[in-house]
């Protein structure tokens, strides 16, 4: 397992943001196709039959399919960084992170300007801590 420092973690956020909102983007275009394709099987139900374009619903099948093959690209380049998705809903990553010989996660979430806390393996978000001083140098910096 790939570890980080802090500041490698820090300085790899740009990418793996851009990253996570592709994912981000693809899981949401992949629901929107598939909630057009439920709805419309509810519409046919209801109505006993119906006139369908074939051609609509399947170029949007594969169109879906596509969306969600891109956003499992782009996770396995995210695990091969090293970087854990936790929740694509919240946009939450862990970083892990060696801090006095302890396997420890560095946790972030989108829309925080730097990572700010961490957590034990077992003890999950909820279990999030504000940095110290063992992350090493210029943990308590605060960007502008």
């Amino acid at each position: 397992m790939k570890t980080f420092t802090l500041e490698e973690a820090n300085a790899l956020l740009p990418v793996v943001e851009s990253l996570l909102g592709q994912v981000i983007a693809a899981k949401e275009e992949a629901e929107r196709l598939e909630s057009e394709i439920q709805s419309l099987r509810q519409r046919i139900f209801l109505s006993g039959g119906m006139t369908v374009d074939i051609a609509g619903v399947a170029r949007n099948r594969t169109e879906g399919e596509a969306q969600v093959q891109r956003a499992k690209e782009v996770l396995a380049e995210m695990d091969v960084i090293g970087v854990q998705v936790k929740d694509l809903d919240t946009g939450l990553l862990d970083f892990p992170c060696r801090v006095d010989g302890e396997l420890v996660l560095l946790c972030w979430r989108r829309g925080e300007s730097r990572i700010e806390y961490w957590h034990t393996l077992d003890a999950g978000f909820r279990g999030r801590q504000p940095l110290d001083a063992r992350f090493g140098h210029g943990w308590r910096d605060r960007p502008n």
